[in-house]
């Protein structure tokens, strides 16, 4: 089970930190990820973190979010600065299964999602 928070409104230029607490699973060994969703728009992804800390990140927040996690608190984390509002959207935090971690297809637990929003 998954648990997305920290979201919220916040000035073009400003920052969030989104947290995912996990459990249930034995998060250490796990890869999580961040996928989002803006309205009319098709979920995409957004970083991911594999066990070992390793990070990826879509070229649209590349330089500017920072995914990381604690593993004895089981959380992943978001950390997201300079936002834009085309980052306004609801973030969902997944765990991964099998496959590309790009893809929403290879994750098979999901958070409820947390709103982000940027106003323009």
């Amino acid at each position: 089970q998954l648990q997305a928070s920290g979201g919220g409104l916040v000035q073009a230029g400003g920052s969030l930190r989104l947290s995912c607490a996990a459990s249930g699973r034995t998060f250490s060994s796990a890869h999580m990820g961040w996928f989002r969703q803006a309205p009319r728009k098709e979920r995409e992804f957004v970083a991911a973190i594999m066990w070992s800390g390793l990070s990826i990140y879509a070229d649209s927040v590349k330089g500017r979010f920072t995914i990381s996690r604690d593993n004895a608190k089981n959380t992943v984390y978001l950390q997201m600065n300079s936002l834009k509002p085309e980052d306004t959207a609801v973030y969902y935090c997944a765990g991964f299964r099998s496959g590309s971690m790009l893809s929403e297809s290879s994750y098979d637990s999901w958070g409820q999602g947390t709103q982000v929003t940027v106003p323009s």
